[in-house]
């Protein structure tokens, strides 16, 4: 490679180290353009998104009712129930939320652990809610009339003179137009996205149970020619005239949804009703208090651990050490500015992942300097070292790494919530440090090609 090109290079890492760097701990850089009143653009200050363990927040604890369910079926039971609690909180926008199964001797019992939701009421509330899904016919006009005629006592009326209606608020929750009927969400089968046919707006397909096609076809047969309302959580979404009885059980939910409001609603309807009844049985909030001890030993014992790798790899390799320490630290900071970016739900687990990957980034590294070291002893230059000592070593860090990461994806994909945080930062971490081993390392020592500190075989033998 020219100089030219090891310049390029160079500059290229110095610009992802700034921006990594500053992105990642943009204060210092923000306070110095303040202070110097250069006028140039802040970086961004983007918080860290941090996991139960590390920020505090809900931990409940549920005790499933098995008495109805067959003992071979109970484990495919606590599953699936599992699965939908799971799917309900993520709904619930919360960050890397961890559901698992606890076995007890007689009991099976399902943990919920979600960070950032301090309040326990919230927290129940994002488990227990279930969008309410109701179908609803035309009230005849006389039941019209009579509901309507009731609102007009309260026309003209402050809120102090309503309250003395007898039964005011039974009143104005009738619906005027609509009445309620048996078809619900309880008997929906599934719930999925779709588009118009013809103006291509998201819809949500419903299809029904066998006995909600038969309460269907029933009441769309008495209904023809008239609205058929549908309603989620008393909220009116659509009402469409029913042209002919629908037998199929099929039905569409129309409502000027965005893509992400119809996909929302769909993965809502399909949460559905748990597999088996659930019980609350404990319930408490992990203080912030909590949360900060773990980040601050957390970052304590990783800061340790970094400052003994760099000291050990500039104690043991002397030059090449000092280049793999600043490409450590460009790591650090790509990778720091990855987990804002994305952003990263970072736990204890998580952190185990990163340090991880630092480990292997040094071992990748190690492996290159042993492999410069013996060309260096068959009398080769440091030019020729330095090539041969990296395309011997490329074939074990790359098998290394890739199984590595080939076990993070798996992990990823099959794991509960808690695993995936370890998988998620290890394979980004993998990833960053074949770049810090390979690139960022390599271009460091050709720097030096054809230099005084070249020829200083202290540093480098």
């Amino acid at each position: 490679m020219t100089r030219k090109q090891t310049n390029v290079n160079l500059l290229v890492i110095v610009i992802l180290a700034f921006l990594g760097l500053n992105f990642a701990y943009p204060k210092y850089l923000n306070q110095g353009i303040d202070y110097f009143q250069l006028g140039l653009p802040h970086f961004p200050e983007v918080s860290f998104k941090l996991g139960l363990d590390l920020q505090g927040g809900s931990h409940l604890v549920y005790e499933a009712d098995l008495s109805k369910i067959e003992a071979e079926e109970r484990n495919e039971a606590m599953q699936g129930l599992r699965d939908v609690i799971e799917r309900r909180v993520n709904l619930f926008g919360v960050g890397e939320p961890m559901v698992r199964i606890q076995e007890q001797v007689e009991h099976k019992r399902l943990v919920v652990e979600l960070p950032g939701v301090k309040n326990i009421e919230e927290a129940i509330g994002a488990i227990g809610k279930t969008p309410y899904l109701e179908f609803k016919e035309e009230r005849p006009e006389e039941e019209r009339d009579e509901i309507l005629a009731k609102y007009e006592q309260f026309e003209g009326k402050s809120f102090e003179e309503v309250q003395e209606i007898p039964d005011w608020q039974l009143i104005l929750k009738e619906d005027p137009y609509f009445k309620s009927t048996k078809l619900t969400g309880q008997y929906l089968k599934k719930a999925e996205l779709g588009f118009d046919q013809t103006t291509f707006e998201p819809e949500v397909f419903l299809e029904f149970n066998e006995e909600g096609k038969d309460i269907f076809k029933e009441l769309t047969s008495l209904n023809v020619g008239k609205h058929l309302a549908i309603y989620i959580d008393e909220s009116l979404i659509s009402a469409p005239v029913v042209k002919e009885a629908i037998t199929d059980g099929k039905a569409r939910i129309t409502g000027r949804f965005t893509i992400e409001e119809a996909k929302s609603l769909a993965r809502n309807l399909n949460a559905g009703a748990l597999p088996v009844p659930i019980k609350l049985i404990s319930q408490k909030t992990v203080g912030p208090v909590l949360g900060k001890i773990s980040l601050e030993k957390s970052l304590k014992a990783g800061l340790i651990g970094f400052l003994m790798v760099i000291l050990f790899m500039i104690g043991f390799y002397r030059g090449p050490g000092i280049l793999s320490s600043l490409a450590l630290m460009i790591y650090a900071g790509i990778i720091l500015s990855l987990f804002k970016l994305i952003p990263v739900t970072l736990t204890l687990a998580g952190i185990g992942g990163v340090v991880l990957s630092v480990g292997m980034a040094v071992d990748a590294n190690v492996l290159i300097f042993e492999r410069m070291r013996e060309e260096r002893r068959v009398g080769r230059s440091f030019q020729r070292a330095i090539e041969i000592g990296f395309s011997r070593a490329w074939p074990s860090i790359r098998d290394g790494n890739l199984t590595t990461l080939l076990v993070a994806l798996i992990m990823f994909f099959c794991g509960s919530s808690f695993i995936k945080g370890f998988a998620l930062t290890l394979s980004l971490g993998v990833l960053v440090s074949m770049f810090s081993a390979v690139f960022v390392t390599r271009t460091f020592l050709r720097s030096f090609i054809g230099t005084r500190l070249e020829k200083i075989k202290f540093l480098w033998d």
